[in-house]
Parts: structure tokens; sequence; C-alpha cells
């Protein structure tokens, strides 16, 4: 009974969502995705209404579609050409250069400090990430970033039971995510320890379980680059994410206006959308539009928390920040585990809100309030954002829930962070 009067509060907009949309098959998912997870490639809810179409880079899924109670990563790789590292010819010989942005450029769109405290970050990820820590240590060496290992104790890598091994089977995709989230982690917080943890499966109860690992580990801020729709069975692991001590801080996903996903729309955890993210003449030097695939939406299950007051969605709407996300004016990340793309390992572009929120978790963590951070601070304090006004990833008759509009919008939430006060 409960929950069909929680479905009746539902906007216009959400019900004819829920209505018209099907279960369709999505991207197949890579051969050794599938052996990895026990699985076949399955099915996901897709969009709600499809993002709007542009030209753009072509770009691959790092994931593939999954069931009810399992997740996939949120992140997309640029195949195309234009992102392979670029080649330098110098007087000491061939300099590559990665494509994508990193650090440097990143702190100056979002005005962060190149110091800031001394935090424990967690990742959380399905399956192992094996080349993790090579692979952070080149990507933090080639943009001048204070070395990150487990020799110096910056770095810690454990399984869902919080032991160094051992770990569960690798999987070519969620292997380039756990690289990406390590990154901009590295990225929003070069001076944060960071704690990688490695669930068994993608299933929503071994996620749940490395999340548990991770809080009781120490950490004070945990970033999901991961989602599944929600539904009534959240219910059961949904407290691990809303634990006191630690921020969650969730992707909201890469397929527009359309159902909600779980983590990010879960009581108390920072739902992260997505932008584009553009060099401008301007005095911040950067402008923002909403990313066409980033993930908004009205929950059917999790009430309103009070400090929403958007008027279109009676239940929580998705999401709450939002930063770049867009694989055209996406990030650059190293891994050297071969991906089950057929991309020659090395430097790469990827985008999705598995970029926007690793790299705003790093923001919190560079603050040193997560133990106490709640998603309704950020309310208190919209002037501490750029609001990100122009683009749609949707649908829904130009209202807030698909299109970015001044103030809160659900694609971008109150925006994108303007250094570090507002987290």
């Amino acid at each position: 009974m409960a929950l069909s009067v929680r479905r009746t509060t539902l906007s216009l907009f959400t019900l004819i969502a829920l209505a018209v949309t099907p279960l369709l098959p999505g991207p197949a998912v890579a051969a050794e995705t599938s052996r990895a997870s026990g699985s076949p490639a399955l099915t996901a809810a897709q969009p709600v209404s499809a993002a709007p179409t542009t030209a753009g880079p072509r770009t691959q899924d790092v994931c593939g579609a999954t069931t009810i109670g399992k997740a996939r990563c949120l992140a997309k790789v640029r195949t195309d050409a234009a992102a392979a590292p670029r080649q330098i010819r110098t007087a000491a010989g061939t300099l590559t250069t990665p494509s994508g942005y990193g650090p440097a450029e990143l702190r100056a769109a979002y005005k962060l400090p190149a110091v800031g405290a001394r935090s424990l970050v967690a990742v959380v990820i399905a399956f192992d990430v094996p080349n993790a820590e090579a692979d952070l240590a080149t990507y933090r060496s080639t943009f001048g970033l204070p070395a990150c290992t487990s020799a110096n104790g910056c770095f810690r890598k454990v399984n869902q039971n919080g032991d160094p091994g051992p770990y569960p089977a690798p999987d070519g995709g969620w292997a380039l995510e756990g690289s990406l989230d390590l990154q901009m982690v590295s990225a929003g917080c070069p001076s944060c320890t960071i704690l990688l943890v490695t669930a068994q499966t993608n299933n929503f109860v071994d996620l749940a379980a490395a999340t548990r690992t991770a809080t009781r580990l120490g950490a004070t801020v945990i970033s999901h680059s991961y989602g599944g729709n929600e539904w009534g069975g959240m219910w059961s692991f949904a407290s691990v994410y809303n634990q006191p001590g630690a921020i969650s801080v969730a992707s909201s996903g890469d397929y527009g206006f359309t159902a909600a996903l779980a983590p990010a729309v879960l009581p108390g955890v920072l739902g992260v959308g997505g932008t584009s993210l553009f060099r401008a003449p301007n005095v911040r030097g950067w402008t923002e539009d909403v990313w066409s695939g980033a993930g908004s939406s009205c929950s059917a299950y999790v009430a309103k928390p009070a400090h929403q007051t958007d008027p279109n969605c009676q239940m929580r709407t998705v999401s709450d920040l939002s930063a770049v996300a867009d694989p055209a004016t996406g990030v650059a990340v190293y891994d050297s585990y071969p991906n089950p793309f057929g991309i020659p390992p090395g430097w790469l572009v990827l985008g999705g809100t598995s970029a926007s929120a690793p790299l705003i978790a790093g923001m919190i963590g560079s603050k040193g309030n997560g133990s106490t951070y709640r998603p309704g601070q950020a309310y208190k304090k919209p002037w501490a954002f750029y609001d990100v006004i122009g683009g749609s990833n949707g649908f829904c008759g130009g209202d807030y829930l698909c299109t970015g509009l001044k103030g809160y919008d659900a694609p971008s939430g109150l925006g994108s962070p303007k250094g570090l006060n507002g987290l």
C-alpha cells in the first residue's frame, strides 16, 4: 500500500515517462565482461525520452547493461581518432601528450586549490582493477601531482572484506572505470589519501558490503561511479550509503531524463549530474552546458528531502550538483589493463557521470569535511556554484527536469562547484 501511495505523488512528467518507457536491450556486454560477471548480456531500462542527438565523437559504454539488483558503471570512452594521445616531436625525441582535460584544467575550471586537506577518499568498484596503483602513478607523475603509493601510505587496495586480497576476477570495462575514478579523485584532491575497495561482483549486495568496508576503514568520502534502476529492494541496503562519519557521492547516470538510479537517488547520497565544459572568453575562463547524456530523474520511491523545494517533482529529484561529464569535452585517463573495446591500452579520453562523481568526491575530500557534510548543506549556498544554463538531456516541454535553466535544474542540480565554499 505504501508503494502505491508514493507513486501517486509523482509529477506528470514522471508518470508519462514510466508509462511509455519500455525495457529495451542495452549495449551488448563484452565477452570478457560477461565471463567476469557470470551472466550474459542482459537488458536495462532505456531513457524515458531519448537525449537530443547531436553530432559528436564516437563513444562506447564502458560497462554493459544489467538487470534489477545489479549495477553498471557509468563511464563512456572515446573511440575516435581525435581522442588518441598526441605525438609531439622534440629535440629529445617524441613526446606523448594525453588528450582530454588534466588536473590543471579541472582546477582552473572549478577554482580548486592545488593543496587541500589530507582526507581519506574511498573508491568502491566492482571486480578487480589489477593495475590500479601503477596506472595511478603514471597519471600523477605525468601531470605533476605528488606520488600516491602503498609504500608512502597514500594508496591502499582491499577486497570487499577489507583484506589485501584475494581479489575478484578482473573485468576490462570495470577496470577502466576504476582507473577513471582513482584519477578523478586525484585531480579533485591531490593531497588526499585513497582507498580502493573491490566488490566481488556488480551485485548491489556486494557493492553495499564494499561500501560498509570503506566506512569501517575510515573513509570520510566514498565515491560510487555506478548505478542501477531504483526498485523496492534497494531499501535493504540504502542505510549503508548514509552512515554517520562519511558522505557517499554517486553518479546520476548517462542516459538522460529517465528512471532514477541507485545509489544516487538514496537518502543522504549526493547525486552528481554532468555538464559539457568549454573554454570561454569570460571572467571565469570557462562555460558549461547541461550534457545531453546527464542523468536526471524524479524518484518513484524516495521521499523528497526537506532541502529540495523544486515544484514539479514531489519525490526526490536527482541531481544535486554536477561537473564535466561529456566525453566530447572529456578527461584524460591512463589505463594499461586490456580493455574490451579494441583500444590500445594507455592514454584514453573518458566521460560520463563516472567522471563527475569522483571529481566532486575529491573536492569534498580537499575541503576536509566529509565526515559531517550532507547534501542539504549545498542547498544553503547556491551562490557557491556555477549556474549551468543551457542544454538539455531529454524532452519535457522545456521544464527544469531535463533542461539547463537559471537556478536549480535536475540535470545539473545547483550547478558545478565554484571553489570549495559550497562543499
